[in-house]
């Protein structure tokens, strides 16, 4: 049917059907929460007029990233640097939602300032001065929220080259493959003492965080290990109950997770199925501040990452819960994979990754 103007302008004012309009609730049912999640990217740096470009190509509402430091030596941006790295953003229509800080996901070896997660005495005081600085500095700048992680094993894989779909390379986590490694520079680190060393960060950072209204989004362990531990430590938010236990701690409404959808789902022993209510416990509680919306196909000590449509994870059911919970943040892709030989490969996955995910947003905003 074709509508001239005057027939469009009779059934907008008369509630008549037209194309494109957001379906009504039935007489009697409650109308559904608004969707209010939007489609997100965690950039590995700093975000550059072509990698912002590339992610506003793809319909990216929302980034995270590092700020250009003049220097890198300290544990915190000025107000100056992240202005500009959030101004980069807004200048490609993006929202710089998220800062990027000094405790990062890496291995305890890599980690540029790792004293924090050392516990290492009069520097470890140093560097959450230095981390207080920072939350204090990205209030001053205008952005909402910081990602970090209390991390010593990094995110560990046994392969980087599974393969999978087409010519892609995934990479996976086999427990029995896991190879017999030294300790790290931490030596052996036990849960009491894991736990200790978070509490004593949280004790001091979650009050600046509270006074100055910017979010701290912690990253859990990825992939969770045995009790007794893996290289001499015992990973202490590698498990539901163990994040559970952290946010607990100092509780606040500034204090919360980076939720990993794929971290949580290499938890457990059935992801499929279990995944969903740990979204619903977290994120009733408002403890979810931003998702890292990626799949995987097996389960606790035994996985591989996929792409999201192809994982054991329902995608469609996975967002309607972050509806339900009334989820606001950002959705980003994570650890795409590679392709061997193309250093665009990695890109392009992202890409997929993009558009099957505000296929799925614009799909569940119009839905019934």
């Amino acid at each position: 049917m074709t509508l001239n103007r005057r027939d469009f302008v009779i059934a907008s004012a008369t509630g008549g059907a037209v194309m494109g309009a957001a379906p009504q609730p039935a007489p009697g049912q409650p109308a559904k929460k608004p969707l209010k999640a939007r489609m997100g990217h965690q950039m590995q740096g700093v975000l550059t007029d072509q990698s912002a470009a590339w992610l506003a190509r793809f319909g990216v509402d929302g980034v995270g990233c590092t700020a250009t430091m003049a220097d890198p030596r300290r544990v915190y941006a000025t107000v100056d640097e992240l202005k500009r790295a959030r101004e980069m953003a807004e200048r490609h229509k993006l929202t710089l939602d998220i800062a990027e800080c000094a405790l990062p996901t890496l291995n305890v070896d890599q980690q540029e300032h790792p004293a924090i997660n050392l516990g290492d005495g009069a520097q470890r005081d140093r560097d959450i001065e230095g981390f207080q600085m920072h939350i204090r500095n990205v209030s001053a700048a205008g952005i909402p929220c910081i990602k970090y992680a209390l991390n010593l094993l990094g995110a560990m894989r046994t392969s980087y080259a599974v393969p999978g779909r087409g010519d892609a390379l995934q990479s996976g986590w086999r427990l029995k493959d896991a190879p017999d490694l030294p300790p790290t520079r931490a030596g052996m680190v036990d849960a009491d003492t894991f736990w200790e060393r978070i509490i004593y960060f949280l004790d001091r950072v979650v009050p600046v965080a509270a006074e100055y209204k910017v979010k701290l989004a912690c990253h859990p362990h990825d992939p969770g290990v045995p009790p007794s531990g893996y290289r001499g430590i015992q990973r202490v938010m590698g498990t539901v109950e163990g994040m559970k236990r952290f946010v607990a701690i100092r509780e606040n409404p500034y204090h919360g997770l980076n939720f990993c959808q794929g971290t949580v789902s290499e938890m457990l022993q059935n992801p499929g199925k279990e995944v969903f209510d740990v979204i619903r416990y977290f994120g009733e509680r408002g403890k979810i501040f931003n998702v890292h919306f990626r799949n995987i196909r097996g389960r606790r000590d035994d996985f591989v990452e996929t792409f999201p449509d192809e994982g054991d994870v329902d995608f469609v059911t996975a967002l309607k819960v972050y509806r339900e919970v009334g989820y606001d943040g950002l959705l980003m892709p994570d650890h795409a994979a590679q392709v061997k030989g193309d250093p665009k490969g990695h890109m392009e996955n992202f890409a997929f990754a993009f558009g099957h995910i505000r296929g799925l947003l614009q799909a569940e905003a119009h839905s019934a």
